[in-house]
């Protein structure tokens, strides 16, 4: 596999290309492989796989922070992030097969000796103090990445302690790189050892679009399957790539065609230079709604959410006057399952764009909220 780090490498660039896109990558890192790159119709200037893969000048658009929700809240220690009672997240890598554009946690690739688990004696110590933690969230950066070795030795140590029950690991190797996992043996070998009737291996692909689901990604499933692995698939809604409802529809089908659950579809988070990627939530509302109405019911089990800083947030409905939204995992207890009808703002990104028009909305009860208070 040929890796590519420098935007000079690619050939089907032109060179004003390359110099214009150079100064995007000295902001935020590229990298990827002939592989992913081979999916790219060269010919199409938004080809949706060039769109997730490529750079563009618009990220240089002011827009957006590193930390769009607010995880260093949450670190317990650098690599450790415990935001739900029951789940920890542990960023095990700094690196990706490949880094798509709309990425949240570009502050990873700008800061890797900063930003990923250094110290897992402390981590695994800290899960073992906390008997809550029953679920465990590899990922990074792209946990596949790693040696399997050193993969192993992490999902060993996890499996020592008798409260974790489900370790997921946050992967787009399937999509990235297939031959990681049908050319070798070492990453299913470890699923097989690991996902036992009693505790099963979660693996959450980061399937994006229906071109990504070749040949050699759906037997990549298989054989994680095959080992073990439960499949769920998990992705934001991207402008550009899979916001036409057909598109979408036509991904979540295959998906479920092929055993990979879809579970969330993410609003694209405000990262520091996404705004190009983004879609309004209402907009993406619509959009997620009608997708679902072309597929079974097997295809449309996918919750629409974002991934607040106070929470998991699902977005339930929407009339012409009102947007309404549920915690669907909160961090604070007294927000867990409440129900928020805020007054529609068709021009809203994140919940944060909401309590702004409801202090300026001309009418008497703009925001209502149910639930516990």
């Amino acid at each position: 596999m040929k890796y590519l780090t420098k935007i000079e490498q690619l050939e089907q660039l032109s060179q004003a290309e390359k110099s214009e896109l150079k100064q995007v990558t000295d902001e935020f890192a590229f990298r990827s492989n002939d592989y992913y790159l081979s999916l790219i119709d060269w010919n199409d200037p938004n080809d949706p796989i060039r769109t997730l893969i490529i750079p563009s000048p618009q990220e240089l658009d002011e827009w957006g922070r590193l930390d769009p929700s607010d995880e260093k809240t949450y670190c317990v220690m650098p690599g450790l992030e415990h935001k739900y009672p029951s789940t920890a997240l542990l960023l095990v890598s700094n690196v990706c097969d490949g880094i798509c554009r709309y990425c949240f946690r570009k502050r990873v690739f700008i800061n890797p000796q900063n930003e990923y688990l250094r110290d897992l004696p402390a981590a695994i110590k800290y899960i073992k103090r906390h008997s809550e933690i029953t679920n465990v969230l590899l990922t990074g950066g792209d946990p596949f990445v790693l040696k399997p070795s050193k993969l192993e030795n992490i999902i060993r140590k996890l499996r020592d302690i008798e409260h974790v029950q489900i370790i997921r690991i946050g992967t787009k190797i399937p999509a990235f790189n297939p031959s990681r996992i049908v050319g070798e043996t070492a990453l299913p070998e470890i699923i097989k050892k690991y996902s036992t009737k009693q505790k099963k291996i979660y693996i959450m692909t980061h399937f994006i679009h229906p071109r990504e689901l070749t040949n050699l990604a759906v037997k990549a499933v298989g054989l994680l399957q095959q080992a073990g692995a439960l499949i769920a698939n998990q992705m934001p809604l991207i402008r550009g790539v899979n916001d036409n409802p057909n598109v979408l529809a036509e991904l979540l089908a295959k998906l479920s065609f092929i055993g990979a659950v879809p579970y969330y579809i993410f609003q694209c988070r405000p990262a520091l230079g996404n705004k190009a990627f983004t879609i309004p939530i209402e907009q993406g509302y619509e959009i997620v709604e009608q997708a679902k109405a072309l597929v079974s019911g097997l295809a449309k089990r996918v919750r629409f959410v974002m991934s607040h800083s106070t929470g998991k947030i699902e977005i339930i409905g929407r009339t012409q006057d009102y947007v309404y939204f549920k915690y669907h995992r909160a961090a604070e207890d007294a927000d867990s399952g409440r129900f928020l009808a805020l007054a529609s703002n068709p021009a809203a990104y994140w919940l944060d764009d909401y309590t702004e028009v409801i202090r300026d909305y001309p009418i008497d009860l703009p925001y209502r909220s149910y639930g516990p208070e």
